[in-house]
């Protein structure tokens, strides 16, 4: 059975790290937090992660870019090591503080390069605020 990855969005504020229910515990969480909120700034603060005006922004951050290197030199030994271990379950979260921007495009970002690289594993990518329907974006 091919790995498969449980991707979420989430705010630390509004609901908390997600629960891994897969058995194992838990998996890698990763915290946005210091990179500048865009929600700080009127014209962004109904959109999401997901809306191509936060994206060109967060696009344009360079701590942005260098967590999302960072992310990826940590969770792609993983998943060949637990693909090639015939691992089924890998977690892995994107916090910020409303789980609405950064969050949200830092997760969106890595299920482009998970399937990308590694075609062959599942993703299932959960935003956990902006898919409760508070009425942001998309």
């Amino acid at each position: 059975m091919p790995l498969s990855i449980n991707l979420n969005s989430f705010s630390y504020k509004k609901e908390g790290i997600p629960e891994d229910n897969s058995g194992n515990g838990g998996g890698f969480v990763f915290d946005c937090r210091f990179i500048y909120n865009p929600g700080r700034e009127e014209e962004f603060k109904s959109l999401t992660g997901k809306d191509e005006k936060v994206i060109r922004f967060l696009d344009s951050r360079k701590e942005m870019k260098d967590f999302l290197v960072n992310v990826f030199n940590i969770i792609d030994p993983a998943i060949e090591n637990y693909s090639g271990r015939n691992f089924t379950d890998l977690m892995i979260s994107f916090g910020c503080t409303g789980g609405q921007h950064r969050s949200v495009y830092a997760a969106e970002q890595t299920l482009n390069h998970i399937n990308e690289k590694f075609p062959n594993v599942k993703v299932t990518l959960t935003h956990t605020v902006i898919g409760k329907g508070f009425g942001f974006g998309k």
